[in-house]
């Protein structure tokens, strides 16, 4: 009996055809692995640089490039705003080394056609007009698709990718893709300006406090000792640098020797206070330049009055120019006589508590603010002061401090708080830390002073 040629089973065929498709799917999820981890480790690269890079133009250089890759793309261009409103190629990356000149220059064609501020115009319009000029000279064999590069909603510049494959699309993961690197850009573009913005405040951090440490170097470091007298004081600015002033001021050399030691010879103190309007730099600068003219209008021996007259009409131009004023309340004190000549120029009157009858009164004249008008006339005023008595001179920082509420302290709390200081407290100084107590206390621990306190308190032994 003749054997039938033998013929190729059923299963051996359809192991043959069903491998195929096995080893193609497990291709394809390789390859889209693969190409998932090269994504994940181009981000993973671009995340390092934004925080590792200090200059932003290495981590500039790295946008296109990384565009490109997450893109497969032939090229990417960084597009970004100048301060002029030009439009300039920040930087390039081109796959044909070949061609990457001819289409720089295409680019830089293109871009230097537009001068377009931002927010001046609405986005797509911005967006328009660059692909327009980019289509012009790059030529219709190369597609482009672009984003925006947006820092706090403002258009910073365009992200492009470029490709010369007609069969290239422009994919939802490819634009996913192109806008995350478009956030990171606009993140680092943040970043550096942040970083120039902290630059410039450390700088004015430093000349401010070069400025208040001059300020607290111009401010008597100690009360000077006057015969039958006891002196204490305070300022305590709202920002570094402050308007108010204060100062003992000798009326003539002799009084002072070296290390600031009072001499001998009993003379008058000019003992002053007074206030610029504003705060911050501006008022202290003129409260610096007022300084040294009083003091050497003191030494001219004219009285309180003469003295502000003639410190008005020295310092009216530059009070107007800066369109600025200044309160002052100048006073001298006779140890010999106990007796307190004074003049004001609208500055808050200092009180004067009577030990004999503990009475409160107020020292004040008539008399315009200092810059306000260059023939301004002042008047003087005496006080004769008795043992145990206490003059109280103060800015109105301390009146004028508010609460949360919105309640301010005002002078009538003021004045009662300095009755009860001089009734129970032996010192000035204590009078001193008492009040700024009473007005702490008032305006509540988390509050912090919007105007500059002062206070200095003069008190007959």
């Amino acid at each position: 009996m003749s054997q039938l040629p033998s013929q190729p089973t059923d299963s051996n065929s359809s192991a043959a055809t069903d491998v195929t498709p096995v080893v193609a799917l497990k291709e394809l999820v390789s390859r889209l692995h693969r190409e998932q981890n090269k994504i994940q480790d181009l981000l993973s690269s671009l995340g390092f640089a934004l925080r590792s890079f200090n200059n932003l133009n290495q981590f500039l250089e790295l946008i296109p490039l990384m565009a490109t890759r997450v893109t497969d793309a032939d090229g990417s261009a960084l597009f970004l705003y100048k301060p002029n409103g030009q439009v300039r190629l920040e930087q390039l990356h081109w796959q044909d080394s070949r061609q990457r000149k001819n289409i720089r220059k295409a680019l830089e064609t293109a871009s230097s056609q537009i001068t377009f501020l931002p927010n001046t115009a609405p986005l797509a319009t911005a967006t328009g007009m660059l692909d327009d000029q980019m289509h012009r000279y790059l030529g219709p064999d190369v597609q482009i698709f672009g984003t925006a590069i947006l820092v706090k909603h403002t258009e910073r510049g365009w992200l492009y990718v470029l490709s010369r494959d007609p069969e290239y699309s422009w994919t939802d993961t490819r634009q996913k893709l192109v806008r995350l690197v478009a956030d990171q850009t606009a993140v680092a573009i943040e970043n550096d300006e942040l970083a120039v913005e902290l630059r410039k405040k450390e700088r004015l951090d430093q000349e401010l406090e070069i400025g208040a440490e001059i300020q607290r170097r111009l401010l008597p470091r100690q009360c000077p000792s006057i015969p039958g007298a006891v002196l204490a004081a305070r300022c305590k600015p709202a920002n570094r640098v402050g308007g108010d002033y204060y100062d003992f001021i000798p009326t003539n050399h002799n009084q002072i020797q070296l290390h600031s030691k009072v001499s001998q010879e009993v003379g008058r103190w000019g003992l002053v206070i007074g206030d610029v309007m504003g705060k911050g730099v501006p008022a202290g600068l003129i409260m610096t330049m007022m300084r040294g003219m009083l003091k050497g209008e003191v030494l001219h021996g004219n009285s309180p009055a003469g003295i502000l007259q003639n410190l008005n009409r020295v310092m009216y131009a530059d009070l107007e120019n800066s369109h600025r004023f200044v309160t002052l309340f100048y006073s001298e004190y006779n140890p010999k006589t106990r007796i307190l000549s004074y003049s004001n120029a609208a500055h808050n009157p200092p009180l004067w508590w009577h030990a004999a009858t503990k009475t409160v009164t107020r020292l004040d004249t008539l008399g315009m603010l200092i810059g306000l008008d260059a023939n301004s006339q002042y008047e003087d005023a005496q006080a004769q002061l008795e043992h145990g008595d206490t003059v109280i001179y103060y800015t109105d920082g301390l009146t004028d401090a508010a609460a949360a509420s919105g309640d301010r302290f005002d002078e009538e709390n003021f004045v009662a708080a300095f009755s009860v200081a001089c009734s129970y407290y032996s010192g000035p100084q204590e009078i001193v830390d008492y009040l700024f107590d009473q007005v702490q206390q008032f305006v509540g621990s988390e509050q912090q002073n919007t105007d500059d306190m002062t206070l200095v308190v003069l008190q007959i032994l």
